[in-house]
Protein backbone atom coordinates (compact mmCIF):
# COMPACT_ATOMS: atom_id res chain seq x y z
CA UNK A 1 0.00 0.00 0.00
CA UNK A 2 1.28 3.73 -1.17
CA UNK A 3 3.10 5.58 1.73
CA UNK A 4 2.31 9.24 1.91
CA UNK A 5 5.43 11.08 1.18
CA UNK A 6 5.49 14.50 4.06
CA UNK A 7 7.14 17.28 1.66
CA UNK A 8 6.31 20.12 4.52
CA UNK A 9 9.40 19.80 6.85
CA UNK A 10 9.02 24.01 6.78
CA UNK A 11 5.85 23.53 8.85
CA UNK A 12 6.97 20.90 10.81
CA UNK A 13 9.43 17.95 11.33
CA UNK A 14 8.96 14.60 12.66
CA UNK A 15 10.63 14.08 16.03
CA UNK A 16 14.55 12.48 15.14
CA UNK A 17 14.45 8.80 17.25
CA UNK A 18 16.96 9.84 19.48
CA UNK A 19 15.28 12.73 20.59
CA UNK A 20 12.39 10.87 21.88
CA UNK A 21 14.36 8.21 23.34
CA UNK A 22 15.88 11.27 25.23
CA UNK A 23 12.25 12.39 26.44
CA UNK A 24 11.08 9.12 26.96
CA UNK A 25 11.87 9.37 30.67
CA UNK A 26 10.45 12.54 31.53
CA UNK A 27 6.89 10.91 30.92
CA UNK A 28 7.40 8.63 33.41
CA UNK A 29 9.38 8.30 36.90
CA UNK A 30 11.11 11.64 36.41
CA UNK A 31 8.40 14.48 37.07
CA UNK A 32 9.99 16.49 39.37
CA UNK A 33 9.23 19.95 39.39
CA UNK A 34 12.64 22.12 38.39
CA UNK A 35 11.54 24.17 41.45
CA UNK A 36 11.39 22.03 44.31
CA UNK A 37 13.98 21.35 46.74
CA UNK A 38 13.80 17.99 47.03
CA UNK A 39 15.78 15.21 44.75
CA UNK A 40 13.02 14.98 42.20
CA UNK A 41 13.28 18.48 41.71
CA UNK A 42 16.89 18.78 41.41
CA UNK A 43 17.10 16.40 38.82
CA UNK A 44 14.54 18.76 36.51
CA UNK A 45 16.98 21.37 37.52
CA UNK A 46 19.39 19.86 36.63
CA UNK A 47 18.53 18.44 32.97
CA UNK A 48 17.18 21.72 32.23
CA UNK A 49 21.13 23.55 32.82
CA UNK A 50 22.50 20.91 31.13
CA UNK A 51 20.02 21.44 27.65
CA UNK A 52 20.51 25.26 28.23
CA UNK A 53 24.10 24.26 27.75
CA UNK A 54 23.82 22.17 24.69
CA UNK A 55 21.26 24.51 23.08
CA UNK A 56 23.64 27.43 23.43
CA UNK A 57 26.40 25.56 22.06
CA UNK A 58 24.38 24.89 18.92
CA UNK A 59 24.07 28.38 18.02
CA UNK A 60 27.27 29.83 19.49
CA UNK A 61 25.85 31.56 22.74
CA UNK A 62 26.14 31.59 26.17
CA UNK A 63 23.97 29.44 28.78
CA UNK A 64 22.90 32.33 30.49
CA UNK A 65 21.68 33.81 27.40
CA UNK A 66 18.71 31.30 26.64
CA UNK A 67 15.65 31.89 27.69
CA UNK A 68 13.09 29.04 27.55
CA UNK A 69 9.91 29.38 25.87
CA UNK A 70 6.78 28.09 23.89
CA UNK A 71 8.05 28.16 20.75
CA UNK A 72 9.54 31.23 18.00
CA UNK A 73 6.21 33.07 18.49
CA UNK A 74 6.47 33.31 22.20
CA UNK A 75 10.17 34.18 21.49
CA UNK A 76 9.90 36.75 18.91
CA UNK A 77 6.45 38.06 21.08
CA UNK A 78 9.30 38.31 24.09
CA UNK A 79 12.02 40.18 22.60
CA UNK A 80 9.82 42.69 20.74
CA UNK A 81 7.38 43.59 23.57
CA UNK A 82 9.81 43.12 26.11
CA UNK A 83 11.79 45.53 24.48
CA UNK A 84 9.25 48.10 24.20
CA UNK A 85 8.09 47.71 27.69
CA UNK A 86 11.15 49.43 28.93
CA UNK A 87 12.13 51.80 25.98
CA UNK A 88 11.04 55.62 25.31
CA UNK A 89 8.66 55.27 22.19
CA UNK A 90 10.33 54.94 18.53
CA UNK A 91 10.69 53.61 15.67
CA UNK A 92 10.22 49.34 15.03
CA UNK A 93 11.77 48.56 11.68
CA UNK A 94 11.05 44.86 10.22
CA UNK A 95 11.49 43.29 6.78
CA UNK A 96 8.14 43.16 4.23
CA UNK A 97 8.81 39.72 4.47
CA UNK A 98 8.67 38.97 8.24
CA UNK A 99 6.47 36.26 9.69
CA UNK A 100 3.41 36.95 11.16
CA UNK A 101 4.39 36.48 14.96
CA UNK A 102 6.99 39.46 13.91
CA UNK A 103 4.99 41.38 12.16
CA UNK A 104 1.47 41.39 14.34
CA UNK A 105 3.75 42.05 17.90
CA UNK A 106 5.41 44.88 16.26
CA UNK A 107 1.89 46.45 14.64
CA UNK A 108 0.61 46.03 18.05
CA UNK A 109 3.45 48.50 19.72
CA UNK A 110 1.50 51.41 17.27
CA UNK A 111 -1.02 51.46 20.17
CA UNK A 112 1.45 52.56 22.56
CA UNK A 113 2.94 55.29 20.37
CA UNK A 114 5.85 53.56 18.40
CA UNK A 115 5.69 53.99 14.96
CA UNK A 116 6.00 50.90 12.47
CA UNK A 117 8.24 50.67 9.34
CA UNK A 118 8.74 47.56 7.00
CA UNK A 119 11.70 47.54 5.15
CA UNK A 120 11.51 46.84 1.21
CA UNK A 121 12.72 43.54 -0.44
CA UNK A 122 14.04 43.25 -4.17
CA UNK A 123 12.13 40.91 -6.33
CA UNK A 124 13.98 37.69 -5.04
CA UNK A 125 13.02 38.53 -1.59
CA UNK A 126 16.24 40.25 -0.25
CA UNK A 127 16.65 42.94 1.71
CA UNK A 128 16.48 46.41 -0.27
CA UNK A 129 20.18 47.96 0.71
CA UNK A 130 19.37 51.18 -0.04
CA UNK A 131 15.33 50.99 1.80
CA UNK A 132 17.62 49.80 4.81
CA UNK A 133 20.17 52.83 4.96
CA UNK A 134 16.87 55.10 4.68
CA UNK A 135 15.29 53.16 7.06
CA UNK A 136 18.51 53.26 9.41
CA UNK A 137 18.26 57.56 8.90
CA UNK A 138 15.39 57.57 11.04
CA UNK A 139 17.46 55.78 14.11
CA UNK A 140 14.99 53.01 14.62
CA UNK A 141 15.19 51.61 18.20
CA UNK A 142 14.64 48.18 17.48
CA UNK A 143 14.88 46.44 14.30
CA UNK A 144 13.82 43.26 13.01
CA UNK A 145 14.93 40.62 10.48
CA UNK A 146 14.47 37.32 9.44
CA UNK A 147 17.61 35.13 9.00
CA UNK A 148 15.77 32.69 6.84
CA UNK A 149 12.12 33.28 5.34
CA UNK A 150 9.99 30.34 5.95
CA UNK A 151 8.33 30.35 2.66
CA UNK A 152 11.35 30.80 -0.12
CA UNK A 153 14.22 30.20 1.67
CA UNK A 154 15.84 33.09 1.34
CA UNK A 155 18.83 33.58 3.59
CA UNK A 156 19.40 37.21 4.50
CA UNK A 157 23.02 38.96 5.12
CA UNK A 158 21.77 39.32 8.64
CA UNK A 159 25.38 39.64 10.24
CA UNK A 160 25.73 43.24 7.82
CA UNK A 161 22.42 44.27 8.54
CA UNK A 162 23.20 44.25 12.56
CA UNK A 163 26.39 46.03 12.44
CA UNK A 164 24.92 48.92 10.56
CA UNK A 165 22.08 48.70 13.36
CA UNK A 166 24.45 49.24 16.51
CA UNK A 167 25.90 52.11 14.48
CA UNK A 168 22.63 53.80 15.19
CA UNK A 169 22.08 52.73 18.19
CA UNK A 170 19.29 50.63 17.71
CA UNK A 171 18.56 46.60 19.74
CA UNK A 172 18.40 43.95 16.41
CA UNK A 173 16.55 40.97 16.37
CA UNK A 174 16.47 37.79 14.15
CA UNK A 175 13.91 35.27 13.57
CA UNK A 176 16.26 32.51 12.69
CA UNK A 177 13.84 29.74 13.41
CA UNK A 178 13.94 28.28 9.53
CA UNK A 179 17.53 28.40 9.49
CA UNK A 180 19.01 26.46 12.24
CA UNK A 181 19.28 22.76 11.36
CA UNK A 182 19.45 23.97 7.93
CA UNK A 183 22.63 26.85 7.58
CA UNK A 184 25.00 27.97 10.24
CA UNK A 185 23.54 29.64 12.62
CA UNK A 186 25.93 31.54 15.11
CA UNK A 187 24.88 33.99 17.75
CA UNK A 188 27.74 36.09 17.79
CA UNK A 189 28.88 36.02 14.43
CA UNK A 190 25.76 37.63 13.56
CA UNK A 191 25.77 40.19 15.78
CA UNK A 192 21.94 40.46 16.63
CA UNK A 193 20.78 41.56 20.37
CA UNK A 194 18.44 38.97 20.34
CA UNK A 195 17.38 35.74 17.88
CA UNK A 196 14.47 33.55 18.04
CA UNK A 197 14.51 29.83 17.84
CA UNK A 198 11.88 27.03 18.03
CA UNK A 199 12.71 22.92 18.46
CA UNK A 200 9.80 21.39 16.02
CA UNK A 201 11.76 22.61 12.84
CA UNK A 202 14.71 20.44 13.85
CA UNK A 203 13.30 17.13 14.46
CA UNK A 204 12.28 18.42 18.36
CA UNK A 205 9.19 18.35 20.34
CA UNK A 206 6.31 20.96 19.54
CA UNK A 207 5.85 23.52 22.51
CA UNK A 208 8.86 24.72 23.23
CA UNK A 209 11.55 27.56 21.81
CA UNK A 210 14.38 29.33 22.74
CA UNK A 211 15.18 33.44 22.93
CA UNK A 212 18.44 34.29 22.40
CA UNK A 213 19.41 37.97 24.20
CA UNK A 214 22.37 39.65 25.02
CA UNK A 215 23.16 40.01 28.30
CA UNK A 216 22.83 43.75 27.82
CA UNK A 217 19.52 44.10 26.93
CA UNK A 218 17.07 44.87 29.47
CA UNK A 219 13.39 42.63 28.60
CA UNK A 220 10.19 43.05 30.53
CA UNK A 221 8.80 39.34 30.91
CA UNK A 222 5.44 38.55 28.60
CA UNK A 223 4.37 36.38 31.83
CA UNK A 224 5.06 36.87 35.56
CA UNK A 225 4.46 34.78 38.16
CA UNK A 226 7.54 32.61 39.95
CA UNK A 227 10.19 34.07 38.10
CA UNK A 228 11.51 31.16 36.00
CA UNK A 229 13.92 31.87 33.34
CA UNK A 230 15.89 34.73 35.36
CA UNK A 231 12.59 36.60 36.11
CA UNK A 232 11.66 36.40 32.26
CA UNK A 233 9.43 33.73 31.54
CA UNK A 234 7.22 32.40 34.22
CA UNK A 235 5.68 29.26 34.62
CA UNK A 236 6.64 26.04 35.93
CA UNK A 237 9.27 24.06 33.26
CA UNK A 238 8.29 21.88 30.51
CA UNK A 239 11.61 19.51 31.16
CA UNK A 240 10.59 16.69 28.56
CA UNK A 241 10.20 19.53 25.61
CA UNK A 242 13.51 21.43 26.80
CA UNK A 243 15.01 18.17 26.85
CA UNK A 244 14.13 17.02 23.38
CA UNK A 245 14.96 20.35 22.30
CA UNK A 246 18.73 20.41 23.59
CA UNK A 247 18.46 16.35 21.77
CA UNK A 248 17.42 17.89 18.67
CA UNK A 249 20.16 20.52 18.79
CA UNK A 250 22.96 17.52 19.16
CA UNK A 251 21.42 15.97 16.20
CA UNK A 252 21.46 19.38 14.52
CA UNK A 253 25.53 19.64 15.05
CA UNK A 254 26.40 16.43 13.79
CA UNK A 255 24.08 16.20 10.93
CA UNK A 256 23.20 19.17 9.12
CA UNK A 257 26.49 19.93 7.00
CA UNK A 258 25.74 16.60 5.43
CA UNK A 259 22.25 16.55 4.94
CA UNK A 260 22.11 20.27 3.57
CA UNK A 261 24.06 18.72 0.90
CA UNK A 262 22.46 15.97 0.07
CA UNK A 263 19.12 17.97 0.50
CA UNK A 264 20.38 20.36 -1.92
CA UNK A 265 21.10 18.13 -4.56
CA UNK A 266 17.54 16.87 -4.27
CA UNK A 267 16.21 20.16 -4.43
CA UNK A 268 18.35 20.33 -7.84
CA UNK A 269 16.68 17.50 -9.14
CA UNK A 270 12.90 18.72 -8.25
CA UNK A 271 13.58 22.01 -9.85
CA UNK A 272 14.30 20.98 -12.90
CA UNK A 273 11.39 18.67 -13.59
CA UNK A 274 9.60 21.61 -11.90
CA UNK A 275 10.63 23.55 -15.02
CA UNK A 276 10.21 21.31 -17.41
CA UNK A 277 6.67 21.48 -16.42
CA UNK A 278 6.55 25.33 -17.08
CA UNK A 279 6.24 26.06 -13.37
CA UNK A 280 8.07 29.84 -12.03
CA UNK A 281 10.55 29.46 -9.37
CA UNK A 282 10.63 32.28 -6.85
CA UNK A 283 13.96 33.30 -5.27
CA UNK A 284 15.70 31.11 -7.44
CA UNK A 285 18.80 33.38 -7.95
CA UNK A 286 18.95 34.14 -4.35
CA UNK A 287 21.10 32.11 -1.68
CA UNK A 288 18.43 30.35 -0.26
CA UNK A 289 17.80 27.31 2.56
CA UNK A 290 18.95 24.26 0.77
CA UNK A 291 15.85 22.01 1.81
CA UNK A 292 13.42 24.91 0.20
CA UNK A 293 11.52 25.18 -3.27
CA UNK A 294 8.83 27.62 -3.58
CA UNK A 295 7.28 27.99 -6.81
CA UNK A 296 4.13 28.47 -9.39
CA UNK A 297 2.28 26.80 -12.28
CA UNK A 298 0.35 30.12 -13.84
CA UNK A 299 -2.91 29.63 -14.18
CA UNK A 300 -3.33 26.82 -11.84
CA UNK A 301 -4.31 27.64 -8.20
CA UNK A 302 -2.23 26.86 -5.52
CA UNK A 303 -4.68 25.81 -3.29
CA UNK A 304 -6.07 23.73 -5.74
CA UNK A 305 -3.24 22.03 -6.69
CA UNK A 306 -2.00 21.38 -3.13
CA UNK A 307 -5.89 19.32 -2.37
CA UNK A 308 -5.01 17.60 -5.84
CA UNK A 309 -1.47 16.44 -4.29
CA UNK A 310 -2.96 15.42 -0.94
CA UNK A 311 -5.04 13.16 -1.99
CA UNK A 312 -2.41 11.46 -4.54
CA UNK A 313 -0.34 11.16 -1.23
CA UNK A 314 2.07 14.32 -1.07
CA UNK A 315 2.03 16.69 1.85
CA UNK A 316 3.01 20.34 0.19
CA UNK A 317 2.04 23.58 1.36
CA UNK A 318 0.73 26.89 -0.31
CA UNK A 319 2.90 28.99 1.95
CA UNK A 320 3.43 29.43 5.54
CA UNK A 321 1.16 26.63 7.50
CA UNK A 322 0.49 29.62 10.33
CA UNK A 323 -1.53 31.59 7.32
CA UNK A 324 -2.91 28.69 5.70
CA UNK A 325 -6.46 29.40 6.97
CA UNK A 326 -5.73 33.08 4.90
CA UNK A 327 -6.97 32.73 1.42
CA UNK A 328 -5.33 35.84 0.23
CA UNK A 329 -1.73 35.56 -1.81
CA UNK A 330 1.59 35.52 0.16
CA UNK A 331 2.77 38.48 2.01
CA UNK A 332 5.88 37.51 1.29
CA UNK A 333 5.38 36.98 -2.52
CA UNK A 334 3.22 40.26 -2.68
CA UNK A 335 5.93 42.23 -0.99
CA UNK A 336 8.51 41.27 -3.65
CA UNK A 337 6.23 42.21 -6.51
CA UNK A 338 4.75 39.12 -7.66
CA UNK A 339 1.73 39.94 -9.59
CA UNK A 340 -1.52 38.63 -7.11
CA UNK A 341 -2.56 35.72 -9.48
CA UNK A 342 1.03 34.40 -9.83
CA UNK A 343 1.42 34.52 -5.67
CA UNK A 344 -1.95 32.43 -5.61
CA UNK A 345 -1.02 29.90 -7.59
CA UNK A 346 2.10 28.98 -5.42
CA UNK A 347 3.23 25.98 -3.91
CA UNK A 348 5.64 25.41 -1.35
CA UNK A 349 8.27 21.84 -1.39
CA UNK A 350 10.34 21.88 1.78
CA UNK A 351 12.05 18.63 2.15
CA UNK A 352 13.72 17.25 5.37
CA UNK A 353 16.10 14.43 7.02
CA UNK A 354 13.93 11.76 5.31
CA UNK A 355 13.32 13.15 2.22
CA UNK A 356 15.12 10.61 -0.72
CA UNK A 357 15.01 10.57 -4.57
CA UNK A 358 12.24 8.11 -4.96
CA UNK A 359 10.38 10.85 -3.29
CA UNK A 360 11.38 13.44 -5.73
CA UNK A 361 10.57 11.61 -8.45
CA UNK A 362 7.37 10.64 -7.39
CA UNK A 363 6.14 14.10 -6.74
CA UNK A 364 7.16 15.55 -9.78
CA UNK A 365 4.85 12.14 -11.57
CA UNK A 366 1.90 13.24 -9.31
CA UNK A 367 2.20 17.03 -10.26
CA UNK A 368 2.75 15.92 -13.66
CA UNK A 369 -1.03 14.21 -13.51
CA UNK A 370 -2.61 16.24 -11.30
CA UNK A 371 -1.83 19.59 -13.90
CA UNK A 372 -2.99 17.27 -17.06
CA UNK A 373 -6.64 16.47 -14.63
CA UNK A 374 -6.89 19.68 -13.57
CA UNK A 375 -6.39 21.22 -17.32
CA UNK A 376 -8.54 18.78 -18.66
CA UNK A 377 -11.55 19.54 -16.46
CA UNK A 378 -10.93 23.17 -17.19
CA UNK A 379 -11.15 22.77 -21.19
CA UNK A 380 -14.22 20.70 -20.70
CA UNK A 381 -15.58 23.42 -18.50
CA UNK A 382 -15.03 26.35 -22.01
Amino acid sequence: MFAPVYLDHNATSPLAPSVREAMLPWLGDRFGNASSRHEYGRAARKAIDEARSRVAAAVNAHPTEVIFTSGGSEANNLFIKGVAALMKPGLVALSAIEHPCVREPARQLIRSGWRCEEIAVDTAGRIDLQAFDRVLADRPRMVSVMLANNETGVIQDVATLAAATRKCGGWMHCDAVQALGKIPVDFRALGVHGMSLSAHKIQGPLGVGALIVDKRVELAPLVAGGGQERNLRSGTENVMAIVGFAAACDVVLAERDQRSARLAALREVLEQGLVAMGAQLFSADAPRLPNTSFFAIPGVDGETLVGRLDRAGFAVASGSACSSADPAPSHTLLSMGVDPDLARAAVRVSLGAGSVRQDVDGFLVALGESLASLRTMTAMAV
